[in-house]
């Protein structure tokens, strides 16, 4: 009985071990300034057809990771559109990549806020874990050249993007 305890404890050990490596692992993953953001393709939320964040390129690119469901989300959604309709045009746009959420409860959310800029669907979430999120919301801000300038996880608001995002933003608006 007493070698059982042993093997027991040794395998509960293990167990936690491979646990906190994942944790670990999964926060190193996490996409650093200067690094290139990655751009699969996904489905377009509220048309057909697919879109990537390569599309951007040239362009300075907030790329807001929520969900329908998420109240942060909700919170911020005001803001991130104002600022796109304060800054959007030929050098800068928010893309909305809806992630983990059933796409007409992503498509109503986007039509109860308004949202016109442009929205991509990440049903189960794995091109989110691409840029290393835990969760919803997050956001990133991506230079011309597709590599990560800013990011925050959790929500933003108008302030946040004043300060933090506004300032890298070429000085004209350059609206399209």
């Amino acid at each position: 009985m007493r070698a059982r305890s042993v093997i027991d404890v040794l395998l509960a050990v293990a167990v936690v071990g491979f646990l906190v490596y994942g944790l670990v692992s999964k926060g190193n993953s996490r996409l650093a300034v200067g690094e290139k953001a990655p751009s699969p393709e996904l489905p377009k939320l509220t048309e057909p057809g697919q879109g990537s964040l390569k599309e951007y390129r040239g362009r300075w690119v907030l790329v807001n990771f929520w969900a329908s469901w998420c109240v942060p989300c909700r919170d911020e959604a005001p803001a991130l559109s104002k600022f796109e309709e304060e800054h959007g045009g030929q050098k800068f746009t928010v893309v909305g990549i809806d992630t983990q959420d059933i796409s007409d409860d992503g498509a109503k959310f986007a039509k109860e806020f308004g949202l016109t800029y442009p929205l991509l669907h990440d049903g189960n979430g794995d091109n989110g874990h691409e840029f290393g999120t835990t969760g919803v919301p997050e956001n990133y801000l991506l230079e011309p050249s597709g590599k990560l300038a800013w990011a925050v996880a959790g929500p933003v608001d108008a302030r946040m993007l004043e300060e933090h995002v506004a300032p890298l933003l070429p000085p004209e608006k350059n609206k399209s």
